[in-house]
């Protein structure tokens, strides 16, 4: 157990027609079974509830890290992450395209293993990715221990629908799981579009850093629904992806950037360990509720 007790009655919170309930749990380790999401969601749970589990912990528990240190930074590498995002992004087209005022700070303080990081990125997703000033391809520097990052879940689809029959079999409860990625998903005209490489049907995905400048003449719908274990549009379903990010963004130990982690543990970036991971509480899933 971690040093916080987890409640037995978690304490909700309403959102217009809405109410949210945190589910809780200790730290997901690398290649660790997601079961413990199943089991403290399986008796808060009613029938017809969304169950919104966050990326990160399911791709752990998949043991998708990779260690960045490895990926020695190229001269290309070094331009993105020096030229290009600290300083083009972060004095110039960030303000210009009014993002916000939280990752421009960010990206004018970007450590030096930002290079290394978009060496990565350039391996692994090419130059629509790399392009991106920041949150390339959904890859998460947050909640993972040392220089390792985390990459979207392998086949979410699986996973939700895996964790939708395990609630079903041992709680007979009859609820919607899905999996979502912070990284918005925009709208321009009836185009509905994220930059990462997954998404559920009805959003265009893959399209890197097209996506996050025609993101700037439309509109921030919500983070990005990666799959969901029923059949339903993908407007309501980023509705209820968004009232569960908000949940996330009240919360005063919050730890949604790498910059929120190093705040958290008074470490530097790299600096986190698996055990300053586990001593506090984390909440890989959101239970979103419709009032009627």
């Amino acid at each position: 157990m971690n040093s916080v007790d987890r409640q037995s009655s978690p304490e909700t919170e309403k959102s217009k027609n809405y109410i949210t309930i945190p589910v809780k749990t200790d730290y997901i380790k690398p290649g660790e079974s997601y079961q413990s999401i199943v089991d403290e969601a399986g008796e808060l749970l009613r029938n017809d509830d969304y169950l919104v589990i966050s990326e990160t912990p399911i791709a752990t528990s998949q043991n998708r890290l990779i260690d960045e240190s490895s990926f020695k930074p190229s001269l290309i590498s070094i331009l993105l992450a020096d030229v290009w995002s600290k300083y083009i992004w972060g004095y110039f087209l960030g303000p210009l395209f009014r993002i916000k005022s939280r990752t421009i700070k960010n990206l004018r303080r970007l450590p030096k293993e930002a290079r290394s990081h978009k060496k990565f990125i350039l391996e692994y997703y090419g130059f629509k990715h790399a392009l991106k000033p920041a949150s390339e391809a959904g890859v998460d520097l947050s909640n993972v221990p040392g220089s390792f990052v985390c990459l979207l879940p392998e086949d979410p689809q699986d996973v939700v629908e895996d964790i939708r029959q395990k609630i079903k079999a041992r709680y007979q409860k009859d609820v919607s799981v899905m999996v979502i990625d912070t990284d918005a998903t925009y709208q321009l005209g009836r185009m509905i579009f994220t930059s990462i490489p997954l998404a559920m049907p009805g959003i265009k995905k893959n399209l890197g850093i097209f996506a996050y400048i025609l993101g700037r003449w439309g509109k921030i719908k919500g983070p990005t629904p990666l799959a969901v274990s029923n059949n339903e549009k993908a407007d309501k379903i980023i509705r209820i992806a968004k009232i569960a990010e908000e949940y996330h963004q009240k919360q005063d130990q919050n730890m949604e950037t790498v910059y929120d982690m190093q705040n958290t543990f008074h470490k530097s970036i790299t600096g986190v360990t698996i055990e300053m991971l586990l001593s506090v509480e984390h909440t890989p899933a959101v239970i979103v509720r419709e009032i009627i």
